[in-house]
């Protein structure tokens, strides 16, 4: 089951009754509105007048629900995960942790690869050239030695948004950097949500290891993902609406990404349980299961 995502954008209290969230609206005139808590996959908290009962962050995290609050700037800030993503947490803990030098290469240079192909198939998607990118896919080399994954980025950016003046990719570069920044944090905590329920360490990658950085797996394994995003934020950029700001016709596009469709070895299924697959077929990595780390391959839809 798909699992739905919540926006609140809105001063509102939220409390649970009967195994249901219960949002109440203090400014506004209207009844409560009840939602069965199993449903939920991901709550985005952003204004700063919500209040939220203790009762009801217990049943979120014991239904793995993704909690995100937002800062000043209203972009995702935090994530809220559960202790206990798994019952064998410990045992997969301690496969994760073994994990050899030489394997984790391995699953960087597959992470590179799906990533850079998925750049070319979006490309393609658009008519423009990328016979580049389907090259660069096909040296990358274990470990990605000769940093394929940024020489493909530059040239993937320059060519995807020429519609844009002066665009780069930048944290703080022109627009629409702020709409990607918003959907790679929200496909981040899509991945983050998936690594803890497979019962892995999100904060123990393959590739990065930032010692500040809690998420660094999930920073791994969402590469080949992003493409899912730069997708829906070309076509925002085409529709004519100014995507200067991020308005909540914008926001609550962004928000859609968990039910993208996705295809992996042929078959079809919602972002959120394709990133489930994945991250399992991680898991399998790290027993000796399997070699192969399950990524996506990115078909145009829209």
């Amino acid at each position: 089951m798909i699992k739905r995502t919540l926006f609140f954008g809105n001063p509102a209290y939220l409390s649970t009754k009967n195994e249901q969230l219960v949002v109440s609206f203090p400014d506004e005139d209207k009844p409560p509105v009840t939602i069965p808590i199993e449903d939920l996959g991901y709550i985005v908290l952003e204004h700063p007048q919500i209040t939220i009962t203790t009762g009801v962050l217990t049943k979120l995290l014991e239904n793995k629900t993704a909690v995100i609050t937002c800062d000043k700037q209203h972009l995702p800030c935090g994530f809220l995960q559960p202790l206990i993503g798994h019952s064998e947490q410990t045992e997969r803990y301690r496969h994760q942790l073994n994990a050899s030098v030489p394997l984790k290469k391995n699953l960087w240079q597959q992470t590179v690869s799906a990533k850079i192909s998925n750049q070319a198939y979006h490309l393609n998607a658009r008519e423009i050239n990328a016979k580049k990118l389907k090259r660069w896919a096909d040296e990358v080399k274990s470990g990605d030695a000769e940093n394929h994954e940024a020489i493909a980025a530059a040239f993937y950016f320059q060519n995807l948004f020429t519609h844009i003046p002066d665009f780069s990719r930048n944290q703080k570069g022109v627009a629409p950097n702020g709409v990607l920044n918003y959907g790679y944090a929200i496909l981040r905590a899509i991945t983050a949500r998936a690594l803890i329920s497979t019962g892995l360490l999100p904060a123990v990658g393959i590739f990065h290891s930032n010692k500040y950085n809690a998420f660094c797996l999930a920073d791994d394994i969402m590469e080949p993902y992003r493409i899912y995003v730069d997708a829906l934020v070309y076509e925002l950029t085409k529709q004519g609406d100014n995507f200067e700001e991020l308005s909540t016709q914008i926001k609550a596009q962004l928000l859609t990404i968990p039910a993208l469709d996705v295809v992996i070895e042929g078959k079809r299924s919602p972002l959120m349980v394709a990133m489930s697959r994945t991250t399992n077929s991680l898991y399998e990595c790290y027993t000796g299961v399997s070699r192969k780390i399950l990524y996506p391959v990115f078909e145009l839809t829209v």
